[in-house]
């Protein structure tokens, strides 16, 4: 394992098969700044332990300020209702550029993402992004606002959030990541691809940079970047030759059929990130990364997981099994002990006590 410290960008990956190319990515349109550190709010334990609960169990994080709706592309002059920041950037990725912007009927914030899109073919690929957004109502994943035509782009209104990627607070050396943190950000995780996958739609490029935290005083986070995902239909076998190499499922680099538990291999990878600041296949180049994720190579550093609980060494092991077939689904992992048991969590939390601020319900 290399630390994320250390690592260098990930960006081109050569031909994994013959008759087939091979799209790797390294950041989607990961927006706002690192965030501070976050206080993990939750309650002191009762003496009736009937009464336990965390937050995190009780409290999604705030849903986006507008209802949710099926959003279709408008022709007009998108600055006759919004007013676009082009001086505040808030992030880019493989299409273009986010703005933060303002809707002038309402002084509503929000984040418009700028998608380069002149053929044909462009706009029916950001169209499918619109189309899976459309389907996905859930507070832990980002929402669309609106969607916006013109001859060379389309541009997609969203929901804002402002703490920040949760990538910046791995590779944050100010920034100290507890267990008890690792299982709030696991824990909406999951909810939102569980989500997902109940609407039969894979995210296929989960990564810390697409998990924003909602602010810099919160636990909360929500799932972003829909512009790889794919609706799954069982009796049509899909095959996807794209993604970032270090979160890759064995799967999709043999290029064979991908599922739910490509997405959850996945969040095995991030699940191991958080808790160690490492990355557990990353090579010194793309093949060997790829190469160790195909033989599945991957081990707790002894030093990086001495104070890590058994649970969390156990849920990442249900994940990151080659065979698709035996890795936890979303619903599984949320019942798994370590993101349900709550005096686990009362123990973790008695762990680190001085790094956390105590509410009472």
């Amino acid at each position: 394992s290399l630390h994320l410290k250390d690592m260098s960008v990930l960006s081109i990956c050569h031909s994994l098969n013959p008759s087939s190319s091979f799209s790797c990515t390294h950041s989607g349109f990961n927006v706002f700044t690192p965030g501070s550190r976050i206080h993990t709010l939750i309650a002191p334990p009762p003496e009736d332990n009937s009464d336990i609960t965390l937050t995190t169990h009780s409290s999604p994080p705030p849903p986006a300020p507008f209802e949710h709706c099926l959003v279709t592309t408008k022709t007009h002059q998108i600055t006759s209702y919004y007013t676009i920041n082009k001086e505040e950037v808030l992030g880019g990725g493989r299409f273009g550029m986010v703005h933060k912007c303002v809707e002038k009927s309402s002084g509503l914030v929000l984040a418009a993402k700028i998608i380069k899109a002149r053929s044909q073919k462009e706009k029916e690929v950001v169209k499918c992004e619109i189309e899976v957004m459309n389907q996905l109502n859930h507070a832990n994943l980002i929402q669309l606002y609106a969607a916006f035509e013109s001859r060379h782009e389309i541009i997609l209104v969203m929901e804002y959030v402002d703490g920040g990627e949760l990538f910046d607070r791995i590779i944050d050396e100010n920034y100290k990541l507890t267990e008890l943190d690792t299982v709030l950000f696991i824990r909406q995780i999951s909810e939102g691809l569980q989500h997902m996958h109940k609407m039969y739609i894979l995210h296929l490029d989960l990564k810390p940079e697409n998990i924003l935290c909602v602010s810099r005083q919160t636990n909360k986070v929500k799932i972003i970047d829909f512009g790889l995902a794919r609706r799954y239909k069982p009796r049509e076998k899909l095959r996807v030759n794209f993604g970032t190499p270090e979160f890759l499922a064995p799967e999709v680099i043999n290029y064979e059929f991908v599922s739910f538990p490509t997405d959850m291999w996945s969040l095995g990878v991030i699940t191991y990130m958080l808790l160690s600041g490492l990355s557990p296949f990353l090579g010194e180049d793309d093949n060997e990364t790829l190469n160790n994720i195909l033989a599945c190579q991957w081990s707790f550093e002894e030093a990086e997981f001495a104070d890590i609980s058994e649970e969390a060494k156990d849920f990442i092991s249900r994940l990151l099994v080659k065979s698709k077939s035996w890795r936890m689904s979303a619903s599984q992992s949320l019942k798994h002990p370590w993101l349900s048991d709550r005096a686990l969590h009362y123990h973790l939390h008695h762990k680190v006590n001085n790094s956390f601020e105590l509410v009472t319900k």
